[in-house]
């Protein structure tokens, strides 16, 4: 079986996955493409592939994760590449080293790709001006970025919808801190989605905010800002609920947390006002009965563990490209 593509495909123009902003719909629909080969392997009985054998991904995780770390690491091993996790507590940085020594020192090792997730807006793109050999995948830097996050979430919506063009999603929840909500809005709106943001305005961007979004060169000029849960959510085809960043908030953002439920928690009571075929999404982790009640986010509608195990292959389909250089004529 080979990754499918045609002949007129091409692979990615990065070296680097930092962000979707310099992403064309193009580049998005390799990814896809490469996606859907990589899912039927996860389907196989045996899960295993030589695609990467002899190449070596490191994890390099300054902050907590869960899904995003381990997905990688499968994502790795699936391919048959050599997976390497090191965390803060694991490094020299608890000595004092920087980051910069630190990357030169996994570089000098031969690394082909370092995953990195860290605190500080901008890591990725800092590592990725220094490596000369090594590409560098932006696992979440501070508020900015999380664009293998996003590129999941559009794979998820267009796998289940047919497609992304015109569909109305709506995003509600902490869109000044979600790096989540950052990397979709660049996205979605190169898939040519129809967006709506929903959520307090102490936690909406202030360009959003100061109406900069108004002007006609501005890159989000048709997103919509809609304060009202209620009419957010009518006739939308994909809802999704965002984690309140309590680790990057400071105070006086909202009243109380029941407040902030009561205002813009996802109900089965309110989802009834999108489309009945809508789809319900959350990037993870889930504050159940915060920003979303549990029998949505375990109920008909939720795609929620499906974004999982989309992440898995997307992963896949992201250190396949990068290391590899090549998009379709590789045996898997």
């Amino acid at each position: 079986m080979t990754i499918k593509d045609t002949p007129a495909k091409k692979s990615l123009r990065q070296n680097h996955i930092l962000d979707l902003d310099e992403f064309s719909k193009s580049d998005i629909e390799v990814i896809f493409d490469n996606t859907d080969s990589m899912m039927e392997v996860l389907n196989r009985g045996i899960r295993k592939v030589p695609a990467l054998r002899g190449k070596t991904v490191i994890t390099l995780f300054f902050e907590a994760s869960t899904r995003t770390r381990v997905s990688f690491e499968q994502a790795g091993k699936i391919l048959s590449a050599d997976v390497i996790n090191v965390s803060s507590d694991g490094s020299s940085n608890k000595k004092g080293e920087s980051l910069y020594n630190t990357a030169l020192t996994l570089q000098a090792m031969k690394a082909d790709a370092i995953v990195i997730r860290h605190q500080h807006s901008g890591a990725g793109y800092f590592l990725a001006q220094q490596m000369q050999s090594t590409s560098i995948i932006n696992a979440g830097d501070g508020m900015h970025a999380h664009p293998t996050q996003s590129l999941l979430d559009l794979y998820t919506i267009k796998k289940h919808l047919g497609n992304i063009q015109s569909k109305k999603v709506v995003i509600v929840g902490d869109l000044l801190y979600s790096r989540v909500a950052r990397s979709n809005l660049w996205g979605l709106t190169t898939m040519g989605a129809d967006i709506v943001l929903c959520g307090p305005n102490t936690l909406l961007p202030q360009d959003f905010l100061d109406q900069r979004i108004d002007d006609v060169s501005h890159p989000f000029k048709n997103i919509t800002i809609e304060n009202d849960l209620n009419k957010a959510l009518n006739g939308a085809d994909v809802v999704m609920a965002l984690r309140l960043q309590s680790e990057r908030q400071k105070a006086g953002h909202l009243p109380s947390l029941r407040e902030y439920s009561r205002k813009f928690g996802i109900s089965s009571e309110r989802l009834k006002l999108a489309r009945s075929e809508a789809i319900v999404m959350h990037p993870g982790p889930m504050n159940e009965g915060v920003e979303i009640e549990p029998d949505v986010a375990h109920g008909p509608q939720s795609v929620i563990e499906s974004q999982v195990t989309t992440g898995v292959a997307i992963r896949m389909a992201i250190l396949y490209d990068l290391i590899t250089g090549t998009n379709s004529e590789k045996e898997l």
